[in-house]
């Protein structure tokens, strides 16, 4: 097999597998779970296939895989369907079929007793499918095609537990907001094609390297418009509101779309564009504030979260903050780095917090926090989850230590003046926003591992063991979390050939910030702990026998009732409410960026729909029913002189006949 024809397997395969899913699931259920691992099971060892035969990217020598043909020619700029493989494309591919893979084996544990697992699984696979043609794809039109069905797919998989009101809005709220984005994206796109006068990516990238290209004639035009796509998919600032309520869905839908696919999607983008983006340095002073407003804000509404699955899922957002702000200082190898890393761990985190729900019987860190002896229940979870957590807080040697470290080491070179044409300010405000969040981040992470793992109270009872299949998916993660980062000395080969070595002042820096935060958080908590034996909260609401996905779908459903606010408990003995002080209650509910747009935009959206509604059936549609009416009234009176009385009809002839004759001698005296 050569390797064009194994690039060309890698979607092909999961896609291929959502469709035979989708017509086996009624006639034969039994062939449904092979149908959603095998197809994603060889697909990822063609992507590795792929990655070992291209041993590298331009940094090495190596020349990207380039294979294309003609899909449409358009009589302006033509549509292809071309593959270009370089080293970023090889291995981003790689860690989606991983975690894919581990997906897919998950759930068939998790949701095993889910009636709608067919369809489930079915597009799990094409979001996989979608997901590999974006990151394979070297035409813009092409890679539109795989970021519409994953916008398509999350709507769906976010919405699996339509029964419950917290899904279906979460659904619609994801994809409304995703395509908010998405129309400044396809304008961009048109306009960069035609600046470029074509849609291929490595002829543009060409084009804006080369020292005979020439440059963009909307530079700036164009890479703000596609950045609000990307501030769509990724999840960024001021777009970014629609991935905390993501977690209404079912956690392996939320550990796919935060450590592999639709969220990585949008940083994957800028990598593989990011010559557009340095022709202009008003569009990198906007990348990087919306960076650093992102790191910032997402940390701090983080520590107030009492759902564990809304923790994270703040914690992916300011974490892509760290991706697009290495972007902004031109550092794609940083940003690609820690995606890959930044994706084992929190889809390590995310399969865990899965675990924990179940065994726990909620998703409330208020009420773990009065449970004991559930370390004990779940040994994986607690040792797996315990090294992810430190691998998100960038402790030393795990894997999110060396990919943070490259972001930060980055800004620095910026900050000082040593990276070509990224302006200092720059590289300051990512540098500093940076080393700020890396204090945040291992404040809520150390919060969230001792509230979950270190309650005290009543036992935690025993809702049985969870699947084989789902403990053992936690360890094939946690390898690449606990080693990945250790191969920061070859990964430049892949990438562009920078240095991605921590360097020492960064390192210091972030490792004593991390510190910091969570020996700070350690102290509040132990001040905070003794409260939670004397301020009890509400029950425990979801069934303790139940499966794994039901026990989370009820816990989801009856968080706001049982402990309050979705977003926060009223726990007085939660040490993130005691830091964050008066802060907490703004923080905890994202910084009102809902409240505000639902101000500017949906009740203003609303009110005109009322007024159109209004005109259109009481002015409107009066005139219509009155123009209908008057053909009927003038029947209604000529029925009515249809009598049949003869005498009726020769006596209004004579009448009609006078009047006649008297209005004639009217006329004739007037004449």
């Amino acid at each position: 097999m050569t390797t064009t024809t194994a690039a060309v397997l890698v979607p092909l395969l999961p896609f291929l597998g959502a469709l035979a899913g989708l017509g086996a699931g009624r006639r034969a259920p039994g062939f449904v779970r092979p149908l959603a691992v095998l197809p994603t099971l060889a697909a990822t060892a063609l992507a590795v296939l792929v990655a070992v035969r291209q041993g590298g990217g331009e940094g090495s020598g190596t020349a990207p895989l380039y294979a294309s043909t003609r899909l449409a020619d358009t009589g302006s700029v033509p549509v292809d369907l071309a593959l270009n493989v370089d080293g970023f494309a090889a291995l981003v591919a790689v860690l989606v079929g991983v975690v894919a893979c581990c997906v897919q084996i998950y759930s068939t544990g998790y949701l095993r007793d889910d009636p709608r697992y067919s369809s489930y699984a079915a597009l799990v696979s094409l979001f996989t499918a979608a997901m590999m043609l974006v990151v394979y794809s070297d035409d813009l039109i092409v890679l539109l095609v795989g970021w519409e069905i994953m916008g398509i797919c999350s709507y769906f998989l976010v919405g699996h537990y339509w029964e419950t009101a917290a899904a279906r809005s979460a659904s619609l709220k994801a994809f409304l907001v995703t395509k908010l984005g998405d129309v400044p994206f396809l304008i961009g796109l048109f306009v960069l094609a035609g600046d470029t006068g074509t849609f291929s990516i490595s002829n543009i990238v060409t084009r804006l390297t080369s020292d005979s290209g020439a440059p963009l004639d909307h530079p700036t035009l164009i890479a703000l418009l596609l950045l609000a796509g990307v501030a769509g998919k990724s999840a960024q600032f001021p777009l970014h509101t629609w991935l905390p309520d993501a977690m209404a869905g079912p956690t392996p839908v939320s550990a796919l779309i935060h450590a592999a696919t639709m969220v990585a999607a949008g940083v994957y983008f800028i990598a593989r564009l990011l010559p557009v983006f340095l022709s202009s340095a008003a569009a990198l002073a906007v990348l990087a504030v919306m960076a650093a407003v992102t790191m910032v804000g997402s940390a701090l509404a983080a520590l107030a979260q009492d759902d564990i699955k809304r923790v994270l899922a703040y914690s992916t957002v300011g974490q892509l903050g760290y991706m697009t702000g290495a972007l902004a200082v031109g550092d794609r190898g940083a940003a690609v780095f820690h995606l890959i890393a930044h994706g084992a761990f929190k889809a390590l985190l995310f399969l865990g917090a899965g675990v924990i729900i179940h065994a726990a019987g909620t998703n409330s860190l208020a009420a773990m926090s009065r449970m004991s002896g559930l370390t004990k229940r779940i040994p994986d979870a607690f040792w797996t989850v315990t090294v992810a957590l430190l691998a998100l807080a960038a402790i030393p040697p795990f894997a999110g230590f060396f990919s943070k470290e490259a972001v930060l080491g980055a800004a620095e070179h910026a900050a000082t003046g040593h990276t070509a044409d990224i302006p200092e300010g720059v590289g300051w405000t990512v540098l500093l926003a940076g080393l700020l969040t890396a204090l945040l981040t291992a404040g809520y992470a150390a919060r969230l591992w001792l509230m979950a793992f270190h309650g005290k109270g009543e036992p935690v009872p025993d809702h049985g063991k969870q699947p084989v299949a789902m403990n053992a998916v936690l360890w094939v993660l946690f390898v690449p979390t606990a080693a990945f980062g250790l191969g920061y000395g070859a990964l430049p080969d892949w990438f562009d050939g920078e240095s991605l070595t921590p360097t020492l002042t960064t390192s210091v820096l972030g490792t004593g910030m991390a510190l910091a935060g969570a020996l700070v958080m350690y102290g509040a908590w132990r001040h905070t702990s003794a409260r939670a034996a004397r301020v009890p909260l509400g029950a425990v609401a979801a069934h303790p026998d139940a499966a794994d996905a039901v026990s989370e779908a009820e816990a989801i459903a009856t968080h706001e009732a049982a402990y309050g606010s979705v977003a926060a408990a009223p726990d007085p003995a939660d040490p993130g409410r005691l830091l964050l002080g008066p802060l907490h209650r703004h923080a905890a509910t994202g910084f009102h960026l809902d409240a505000v747009y639902g101000a500017l935009f949906v009740r203003p959206v609303r009110a005109a729909a009322g007024l159109v509604r209004f005109l259109d059936r009481e002015v409107i549609e009066t005139y219509v029913r009155g123009f209908a009416a008057a053909p009927g009234l003038f029947g209604a009176a000529v029925r009515r002189a249809q009598t049949g009385n003869v005498q009726t009809y020769l006596g209004a002839l004579l009448a009609g006949s006078l009047v006649l004759a008297v209005a004639a001698v009217l006329v004739a005296a007037g004449a």
